[in-house]
């Protein structure tokens, strides 16, 4: 068919179907660059701004500019200028979304709308040695108070020793006002997120627990890798998002390079004497397939500066020896896994959400991941409780955390007993101009 013909049919198609049309072969994709049909869409998206009160139809517009003016630039600049806008367009919308803070948590209020609104989702792309990827498309959400928990379980993945690396990718639509119900087929954006390596994984990662069929592994930052004990194919994932900077990690990136975070400016206070030591408050959650184990809010946490060894601040948000704070986990705690088949609990394991912000109440250390409870080697002093003691232990750049916990037999239930926080002191001078 001549090409003159092609480029008529084309003119009638919008833009997400031209951008799928020249995927078809390099003769469409050169056709579907083409520089008139493109500008048509994009003045009717965009108009010129106009000095007098008479309005052209799109039509006129484009025939204002000559044919010849259209053409000398090179093929497909139209294109690449209407995806630019829209995308920095999406950003603004995105910005003002999530302005509205949440007192309690110093996190974006309308996280779950914006996720909705812009029907986005999460991809992991498994890439083997030879650089062949396996795209894995979610199959399951479920939403936290602070947090997101994303699944993928199937039947279609690759063995797990020809894999060298994992990434998790936020994906969008390309263009959203005009893709309402988005395909995994249609054109979308990728935003690298976090990128995980699967060579030696059994050897060299941490086993957090086990049923009769999994056995769980633990990539920080947050992502789960359930393996089967039969054959050590891989049975499910599991991505435990924290909500601060989600939408702006899953969106604003690109398919290579990750979002990097605006700089933190300090905020120097040359009068306090312990600035960057009080006034924290700590928002923790910890919770596994829609369920809540515990959820609360402490205020007033503090630091004294004899209290900072070994380049740490400590927090002490449940003190062992104060009865009162001590808190129940509600439930039976276990990290509850399914595949298309198959379903179990694996005990003492779970998700915890921190949220931890300064005293001007912004977000200063946050994280969602994967834990699990150790039976403890030491005996306990609290005569008030009697029962095995069990540890949890968090460690990552910014800090520590430390939770000890005991099993009440009677009640079938555990208790922390235990809750404290350290901080880098390295991150707390970077964050406050102090040096700690």
């Amino acid at each position: 068919m001549p090409s003159e013909i092609l480029l008529k049919l084309f003119s009638y198609l919008g833009a997400v179907s031209l951008l799928c049309i020249g995927c078809v072969n390099k003769r469409f994709y050169h056709l579907a660059n083409d520089n008139v049909i493109w500008f048509k869409i994009y003045s009717s998206f965009f108009p010129p701004k106009r000095t007098n009160w008479k309005t052209n139809s799109v039509e006129r517009t484009a025939i204002l500019l000559s044919h010849a003016t259209i053409q000398d630039r090179e093929s497909g600049y139209w294109k690449n200028e209407y995806i630019t806008k829209q995308i920095a367009t999406g950003k603004t919308r995105i910005i003002q979304l999530l302005k509205p803070i949440n007192p309690y948590t110093g996190l974006p209020l309308k996280t779950k709308e914006a996720i909705k609104t812009y029907s986005l989702s999460w991809v992991i792309v498994l890439k083997d040695r030879n650089g062949k990827e396996h795209v894995m498309e979610q199959v399951d959400i479920s939403y936290n108070d602070t947090s997101i928990t994303v699944f993928w379980y199937g039947t279609n993945w690759p063995c797990l020793d020809t894999l060298s690396t994992l990434e998790l990718c936020g994906v969008t639509p390309l263009l959203l006002d005009q893709c309402k119900v988005p395909t995994k087929n249609g054109p979308r954006r990728r935003s690298l997120i976090a990128e995980f390596n699967l060579t030696n994984l059994t050897k060299v990662t941490t086993m957090i627990g086990s049923d009769m069929l999994v056995q769980l592994f633990r990539l920080n930052p947050g992502l789960l890798v359930g393996l089967w004990k039969k054959g050590n194919g891989i049975a499910f994932v599991t991505a435990s998002l924290h909500h601060h900077q989600l939408i702006e990690r899953s969106t604003l990136g690109s398919a290579t390079i990750q979002y990097i975070l605006p700089p933190h400016k300090p905020i120097l206070d040359d009068v306090d004497p312990e600035y960057g030591l009080h006034g924290y408050q700590l928002h923790i959650d910890m919770h596994n397939g829609g369920h809540t184990y515990m959820c609360g809010t402490f205020r007033n946490l503090f630091c004294r500066k004899d209290y900072i060894r070994n380049g740490y601040l400590r927090l002490t948000v449940i003190s062992l020896k104060n009865n009162s704070q001590h808190l129940p986990l509600a439930g039976k705690v276990g990290f509850f896994w399914r595949t298309d088949v198959f379903e179990g609990n694996i005990q003492n394991c779970y998700m915890m959400d921190v949220t931890l912000l300064d005293e001007t109440e912004k977000p200063f250390w946050c994280f969602s991941a994967p834990v699990y409870m150790k039976l403890s080697s030491k005996a306990s002093c609290l005569y008030d409780y009697m029962g095995h003691n069990y540890d949890l232990n968090y460690v990552d750049s910014e800090g520590k955390v430390h939770v000890e916990l005991i099993w009440i037999e009677e009640t079938k239930e555990y208790y922390i007993v235990n809750l404290i926080l350290y901080l880098s002191t390295e991150k707390v001078n970077r964050w406050f101009g102090t040096k700690y």
